[in-house]
């Protein structure tokens, strides 16, 4: 899987630079951030002021751009990449956020959150199950997890594209059930799964978990 997955990732900064070719910075930025309002709003998301948030797998212009008033860390390991080659991400943009550069799997803080974005980016990690274990293990009890995935809604497509690299950015094929119960087993109740787009090989699915409460003493 290793090796699937540095491809991926090799395909993954050449998508991100030929998709913004030629797109103004600012323009770009600003559209960005109506989406990310207009999403919050759909998930039914309150991010409190003062709330800690990790945005794990951000990508150069994730949530983390809009979240000014809470404490947000933010994690890719292509940030170093993204910075280098796309004028739309540039870290002093940000001054409220600590961004690493590492998957998730690295991510090793001695924190939890209260609240825990990774979107879009799941289903492009190396050791899927080692970044759920990290994922839940993130988050504080009581807290909440909004994953989202594009999930298979053809069980036959899905058994071909785990067999063949036909989707090559993502290494991993999933229908929305199995992304569910790899939340539930690590300790999460499901408190809604939005349907935002719906297609036709994939459906795009936003999860939204709340972790159980730690047991009492």
């Amino acid at each position: 899987m290793a090796l699937r997955w540095r491809i991926a990732q090799f395909f993954e900064i050449n998508w991100w630079r030929h998709y913004l070719r030629g797109i103004e910075t600012d323009e770009y930025l600003a559209w960005k951030s109506r989406y990310w309002n207009d999403f919050l709003e759909k998930i039914a998301i309150d991010v409190p002021a003062n709330a800690s948030v990790l945005d794990a797998g951000c990508g150069p212009a994730g949530i983390f751009t809009i979240l000014k008033t809470q404490h947000v860390e933010a994690l890719d390991p292509l940030l170093l990449a993204y910075e280098r080659s796309l004028p739309h991400f540039q870290r002093a943009r940000y001054p409220g956020v600590r961004f690493f550069d590492c998957p998730l799997e690295q991510f090793s803080p001695d924190k939890q959150y209260d609240i825990v974005f990774c979107l879009n980016a799941i289903n492009h990690v190396d050791n899927l199950p080692a970044c759920a274990d990290r994922l839940a293990s993130l988050v504080k009890p009581d807290g909440e997890l909004a994953l989202s995935i594009d999930a298979h809604c053809i069980p036959l497509l899905k058994r071909l594209f785990r067999l063949l690299p036909v989707d090559i950015l993502h290494p991993h094929q999933y229908d929305v059930a199995e992304y569910e119960d790899m939340v539930t087993v690590r300790g999460f109740k499901i408190d809604r799964r939005v349907l935002l787009k719906k297609g036709f090989v994939f459906d795009y699915y936003i999860i939204v978990a709340s972790k159980n409460p730690a047991p009492s003493p």
